[in-house]
């Protein structure tokens, strides 16, 4: 028996591949419509144009604008945020009593985005903006000056910046540049009337990242 044979899918197992993918697509946009129009911890952006703005500097970095999954991962690194499973999850509370997010989202949402099916490299961009912001704290006094007063109260829950172990380690990780990159503009992503292309624009390149992993199986 050849067990290297493969068997070509029929055209109606194609159409139904494409047809859940597309309904995925169409769920999780969803969530961002919808959970998207509350405030974003105190700035003065909703959740879903915060979103929306760092998509669109992905998308006008000379690096990263013709990286469809580094683009796709600005725009739903906070998608931990949105899901029904992150009510579960423990809140941030300042002392003074101020609710300022809830812990571990960018975990839960690489861990979302890879049970329905996208790729590694999304998926780890995704759960690495609370990392990278760590990373920069501990190698740039002047981006922790330039956060603003919210993400620097985030920082005392999220453990700080990194110790000197942790910033070598984080140096040999081949996607530590994009992880830095979607984390800068997550910082700069909070522009009031800021125009930028709806989340409808993104939908066909958010479709076309999950078929092609449904077409390509990660090992």
């Amino acid at each position: 028996m050849n067990l290297n044979m493969t068997f070509p899918q029929t055209e109606q197992t194609l159409t139904s591949v494409e047809e859940d993918t597309r309904a995925t697509i169409k769920t999780l946009f969803q969530f961002l419509h919808v959970q998207g129009q509350g405030d974003y911890l105190g700035e003065q952006v909703t959740q879903l144009e915060h979103s929306l703005q760092c998509a669109y500097l992905a998308t006008q970095s000379p690096k990263y604008r013709n990286d469809p999954e580094v683009i796709l991962a600005a725009l739903l690194h906070d998608v931990g945020r949105f899901i029904p499973a992150t009510e579960k999850m423990e809140k941030m509370i300042t002392p003074d009593g101020q609710y300022i997010g809830r812990q571990s989202h960018e975990a839960l949402g690489a861990s979302y985005l890879r049970q329905i099916g996208f790729s590694e490299k999304v998926c780890k961009l995704v759960g690495a903006h609370v990392m990278a912001k760590r990373y920069l704290v501990a190698t740039d006094q002047g981006y922790y000056d330039a956060l603003s007063e919210t993400s620097k109260k985030t920082l005392k829950f999220q453990g700080g910046g990194y110790n000197t172990e942790q910033v070598l380690e984080a140096q040999q990780d081949p996607l530590l540049e994009a992880k830095l990159s979607v984390r800068r503009w997550d910082d700069l992503a909070k522009k009031p009337n800021f125009k930028v292309p709806l989340l409808e624009a993104y939908e066909e390149l958010a479709y076309q990242c999950l078929i092609a992993c449904q077409h390509s199986p990660q090992l």
